[in-house]
């Protein structure tokens, strides 16, 4: 297995939240638009229905970012079958990210609601949807750097 050096991991940990701001930027907009203009004042609508699209819209960019920019020296052969196979990877471990995410988005939602803090203010939900997202970027870059872009999977690329 390979051993990555302290000084590599902080750089591609720099380097995907560099581009992660892409999708920060998408899934805050667009969960803002949908809970803000289609959903608005309906709580599944507002926490549950517009973060799924807004978070699944952005999960799209980051993984285009990642592979053509992030870990683009760990793919050795660039096919439509390997795009794909590292697409269906990375949209897997962005589940497990968004089902972090949206758990940690409800419990702070209820806390600012016990605490009385934003009710009623239209960035309460993109408040809570940034702080969740914090959690949940973290477990993303795990999984992308560790599992689906590891270097040890060069091998298989070749296959493609």
């Amino acid at each position: 297995m390979f051993k990555r050096s302290f000084k590599e991991l902080i750089l591609k940990l720099f380097m995907f939240s560099l581009t992660s701001m892409a999708g920060t930027i998408v899934d805050l907009g667009l969960h803002w638009l949908l809970s803000n203009w289609v959903f608005h004042g309906e709580y599944w609508g507002t926490f549950w229905i517009a973060p799924t699209i807004s978070f699944e819209v952005a999960a799209m960019t980051n993984f285009i970012i990642a592979y053509y920019f992030v870990w683009r020296e760990r793919i050795s052969k660039r096919s439509p079958r390997s795009f794909i196979r590292h697409f269906l990877a990375y949209n897997a471990a962005g589940v497990g990210a968004y089902i972090l995410k949206f758990i940690a988005m409800q419990g702070i939602h209820f806390l600012f609601v016990s605490l009385n803090f934003l009710q009623g203010n239209s960035f309460e939900p993109v408040l809570c949807n940034l702080l969740a997202l914090c959690f949940s970027g973290l477990f993303n870059f795990s999984m992308s750097e560790f599992v689906i872009f590891n270097k040890t999977t060069k091998k298989t690329d070749q296959k493609d």
